[in-house]
């Protein structure tokens, strides 16, 4: 299948023959779909805490003297944070302001109505200062077009290539933040370690790696000093081994003009390789763009301690009983099925059909395996019709039942029971991640042997006017984490405030007055 002139190829990309091979075969079988057995809700699934229960969790984690981190996903670029922008600024030269009366520019139209809101309005209202336009004036005669350009431009403040961690969010009475700021004052407050530390790691893409080590050599001494922590921050970027072949619509290798094999972007499950390659008890994972300002942090700060003492929690139970599983004194009846009933009630992990609970040898194998796993505790806000996946009972390929975070790409959605089921979920998944990377005895797990490798998904993308076929990785918090052990908790939706467009900046969420 591949020529000795591909075979150079793959060994610069870092990819083995034997995988772009299996991606191959992936195009031709297709994914299965998973099968969702039920949504997950409270008390089937999903753990709803009470206050005095938070405030005994906050307090486990205080006494934690172990290691932890902050995992941001950073690289993807805000473009399409300011796609109503691009549309106006396509437009206005046809239409003039006239175009803001379309009901399909009725974005554009409260982003200017609402300028002097954001954040960026005084770095906007200069950059336009010093080409020799007066932002009152431009917005008096509706003249918008050199105000949009001047924000998105490369030559302006360049936001419609810049990642959104180098976004400006919010406005302070004598600062703003970014994205990244804002991440760097949550994680002082619940990440920092017993020595003052806060590790932060960030997953940049090349071309943006050097903007935010600017931004951190000019902001690091101010942060440190205001909130007396010692800031540690790494990047690290997607690595091309983790890119996945493209094949034409007939499944062979689609090739560029010069008989190049072409690879893209396996998705953000590629970032489990830079997870993986983590040296941390504790981590928690948060997407860049889910930050609030100062005055509502306190709720996000609470939950997450209150997330990481359950981590905790469990961790514990968990580590005891394998202790004992290894130990011939505790491999009776009565144990066993005793650790049973754990991996089943709070786990949530129904084992297959074909176990033999009866023959103990068989026993304590599974449930060895069940429980020397990563585990992962995930916060779930009330599903109020965001688009993404969310908590379910779904049905593995190793024959259990267990919780899964369920995209809608991963199942049959012309099942007519199927989509039921997906309609049912009353919760959302809003990433928000605290995750326990190491074993019992203290080494680090292999997070590549704990995906679900049939989670994959292809879609239809094209290059050069020719249709493709493009294949992403299992999903970091899919079928990236199909195999840990997984804990549902409801989170206050007040938690969760994503900026998927540039006007969510607007929301009251985001406003610091």
């Amino acid at each position: 299948m591949f020529t000795e002139t591909d075979l150079i190829q793959l060994a610069k990309q870092g990819v083995e023959p034997s995988v772009a091979t299996q991606q191959i075969e992936n195009f031709k079988k297709d994914f299965p779909f998973l099968k969702i057995i039920a949504p997950a809700t409270i008390n089937n699934g999903i753990i709803k805490l009470d206050c005095d229960e938070v405030d005994d969790l906050v307090d486990l984690y205080k006494g934690f003297d172990g290691s932890r981190l902050k995992f941001v996903p950073a690289s993807g670029a805000a473009t399409r944070m300011f796609k109503h922008l691009f549309e106006f600024i396509q437009d206005f030269p046809a239409k003039g302001a006239e175009c803001l009366n379309d009901r399909n520019f009725g974005s554009a139209s409260n982003f200017f109505n609402s300028i002097n809101k954001f954040s960026f309005y005084p770095k906007l209202f200069d950059e336009l200062w010093n080409t020799g336009y007066k932002m009152d004036e431009l917005l008096e005669r509706q003249y918008f077009l050199p105000i949009a350009e001047a924000l998105l431009a490369n030559d302006g403040l360049n936001y419609g290539n810049l990642p959104k961690g180098l976004i400006l969010f919010h406005r302070y009475k004598d600062t703003s933040r970014t994205a990244m700021e804002e991440h760097l004052v949550e994680g002082a407050q619940y990440c920092r370690d017993t020595n003052g530390n806060l590790n932060m790691h960030l997953t940049v893409s090349a071309e943006h790696l050097a903007g935010f080590e600017r931004l951190v050599e000019r902001v690091k001494a101010y942060y440190e000093s205001h909130y007396d922590v010692k800031l540690n921050i790494s990047f690290s970027e997607q690595k091309s081994s983790t890119d996945t072949i493209a094949v034409e619509m007939d499944n062979t290798p689609f090739r560029n003009p010069d008989g190049t094999l072409l690879f893209r972007p396996g998705g953000h499950g590629a970032l489990l390789d830079n997870l993986k390659d983590i040296n941390s008890d504790v981590v928690f994972i948060k997407n860049i763009d889910n930050v609030v300002p100062d005055r509502l942090k306190p709720h996000t700060v609470r939950y997450k301690k209150a997330l990481a003492g359950l981590l905790l929690s469990y961790k514990g139970i968990i580590f005891d009983y394998i202790l004992k599983l290894h130990d011939n004194g505790y491999v009776d009846d009565e144990f066993l099925n005793q650790v049973l009933d754990f991996s089943k009630n709070e786990l949530c992990i129904l084992p297959p059909d074909s176990l033999n609970i009866n023959d103990l040898k068989e026993l304590k194998s599974y449930l060895i395996g069940i429980l020397n796993r990563p585990i992962r505790v995930c916060g779930m806000v009330k599903n109020q019709g965001e688009p993404g996946g969310g908590p379910f009972w779904a049905k593995n390929t190793d024959g259990t039942t267990s919780l899964q975070i369920v995209e809608s790409s991963q199942i049959d959605l012309n099942d007519r029971t199927i989509t039921e089921i997906f309609n049912q979920s009353t919760h959302f998944n809003p990433v928000d991640l605290v995750c326990y990377l190491k074993d019992y005895k203290g080494n680090k797990f292999d997070l590549l042997k704990y995906r679900d490798p049939l989670t994959g998904f292809i879609s239809i993308k094209s290059k050069d006017g020719r249709n493709l076929k493009a294949q992403e990785l299992p999903g970091l918090w899919n079928g990236g984490m199909s195999n840990w052990n997984t804990i549902f908790v409801e989170v206050p939706l007040i938690t969760f405030n994503p900026v998927k467009s540039v006007n969510d900046l607007l929301r009251d969420e985001h406003q610091t007055d």
